[in-house]
């Protein structure tokens, strides 16, 4: 058999033995990371079949390195290149076999200044003791409901049909939430009637209570927080809607919950947690919209966490938040505050590479009658302290009155309250490489945190090398993310083993007493 010759010719044709096959104009997207594929699979594949259908892709983007092309060469190509048939990418067609493999990473930090990451191994016997102390654990998990799969199949054309269907997924969705065993669930998507008829009591079997709250509107899906009966106690539970009837901008059904709980522990004084989930807007092209239900999320968790002292008690905000590392959206969260003037609405959430045509976010975002500061808390309606009646305010003191609430309300600076670290860095330290959290036939990227009550600390120059001290909080260990080309080698998600588009997230958390 001859050798395989490819040569560039405007879209490109590929030369097997002496047939020729065009390589047809298609639209390009590139999912990212190299792959390699054995010789004897690519041709098995190519042999029942054009080989234009199998890699049709222009050769400006190959990377042959032939080797001696026999039995047991490997074809390596650059890059994953959607093909035109569904924008299905032609690099996946092909199973593959195998499990990805993640890992622990133990925390400890022996002072403010030092921080130790242990990687896949105990504790470090040196960290303190855990007397007077509460260990929990918290996975965060966008579990993918069935009906937005299906609606949305286009995303998962690369995998094989089989694992698409949920009896399939759920057996294995289960399998994980067994296996990681947390103390808290937050899960996202989870659809209503699985939810009543299989998730809700698989759960209780294995000993957690369980709050829902499902999407308004004819959404069939929503979240979910779970907790151990045994390790807390149910102190409060508080749904969030973002759809506002009254509020023109928010017509999105997407909600929000935020729990109080409280350690079953011998403690005269046991302190209280705020654990949130949510799952904001995906549109890229609305973080209008994003910032303003994330600024109501806040709200809800400032009232639930607001202790008497003035203070917060320690808070874990778990969820999809639709924005990536690093963009305005992250950075509110983590920073406290956002000055959003002349930003881009496509902006917001980093989704979107460019912002051309894109209208900048109006100040302020949303109206008063929403009820929310530009601090993100719930505003009280107070009357002027004024010694007069309204009737004896003369009319230029009124219009005084207006002008200084209109300039308040004109501020372009969000703040919030809180002092949020993410559990994970999302860069690995030793790379630069990105972490992703999702992974399917149009991206992989991160869109998920678990976000945590922490001190303040200077960011630390290399990415990945990132971790944060907490004051109620201590970050104990986080399970490891993935890179998109691991994700890859197992034919993205969801597969055989992981039956959503998105990774489980899980950390370790101790809670001074």
């Amino acid at each position: 058999m001859e050798a395989w010759r490819c040569v560039r010719r405007g879209y490109g044709r590929c030369v097997v033995g002496r047939g020729r096959y065009p390589m047809l104009p298609h639209h390009q997207k590139s999912l990212g990371r190299d792959w390699t594929t054995p010789w004897e699979n690519l041709q098995r594949c190519c042999w029942n079949r054009h080989i234009s259908s199998c890699m049709r892709t222009p050769f400006q983007y190959w990377n042959w390195r032939p080797d001696n092309l026999s039995q047991t060469s490997l074809i390596h190509l650059s890059s994953y290149i959607m093909n035109s048939e569904g924008d299905e990418p032609s690099s996946k067609r092909r199973k593959h076999q195998g499990t990805i493999q993640r890992h622990w990473e133990y925390i400890c930090n022996h002072n403010k200044d030092k921080t130790k990451i242990l990687g896949d191994q105990n504790v470090d016997p040196t960290c303190e003791d855990s007397d007077n102390k509460f260990d929990f654990s918290v996975m965060s998990y966008n579990i993918l409901s069935q009906d937005l799969l299906e609606d949305n199949s286009h995303l998962y054309r690369h995998c094989r049909r089989p694992v698409l269907h949920w009896s399939f997924r759920f057996p294995n969705i289960l399998k994980e939430i067994k296996h990681f065993d947390a103390d808290v669930l937050c899960l996202q998507e989870v659809q209503e009637d699985h939810y009543g008829a299989e998730i809700r009591p698989s759960l209780e079997s294995l000993g957690y209570h369980c709050e829902y709250k499902m999407r308004t509107g004819r959404k069939p899906d929503g979240c979910a927080i779970c907790f151990k009966h045994s390790k807390f106690a149910l102190l409060s539970v508080n749904p969030v809607e973002f759809y506002r009837r009254d509020v023109p901008l928010l017509d999105r059904d997407n909600v929000g919950l935020v729990l109080l709980l409280q350690p079953k522990i011998p403690s005269a004084a046991s302190p209280v947690i705020c654990v949130a989930n949510t799952h904001l807007l995906y549109n890229p092209r609305r973080g209008d919209i994003k910032l303003t239900q994330l600024a109501m999320l806040l709200a809800e968790i400032s009232s639930v966490a607001h202790q008497k002292d003035g203070s917060f008690c320690p808070i874990v905000m778990c969820g999809d938040f639709n924005s990536v590392p690093g963009s305005p959206l992250y950075s509110f969260i983590k920073e406290g505050k956002l000055n959003y003037e002349g930003l881009a609405i496509g902006k917001v959430s980093g989704q979107e590479q460019s912002s051309r045509g894109q209208r900048i976010l109006s100040i302020p975002i949303w109206p008063p009658n929403l009820g929310i500061s530009q601090n993100c808390v719930y505003e009280v309606q107070q009357l002027p302290k004024v010694e007069k009646t309204d009737s004896d305010l003369t009319q230029t003191e009124l219009d005084k009155t207006e002008v200084l609430v209109t300039a308040e309300k004109l501020s372009s600076n969000l703040q919030h309250h809180f002092s949020l670290s993410s559990v994970y860095s999302h860069y690995f330290p030793d790379t630069g490489i990105p972490e992703v959290t999702t992974c399917h036939s149009r991206s992989a990227i991160t869109v998920d945190y678990i976000f945590y009550s922490a001190e303040k600390e200077d960011v630390a120059e290399q990415p990945g090398s990132e971790v944060a001290l907490v004051g109620g909080l201590k970050l104990l260990a986080r399970l490891s993310l993935l890179t998109e080309q691991d994700l890859w080698t197992v034919n993205g998600l969801p597969n055989e083993n992981n039956s959503s588009d998105h990774l489980p997230l899980l950390a370790k958390f101790r809670l001074e007493l």
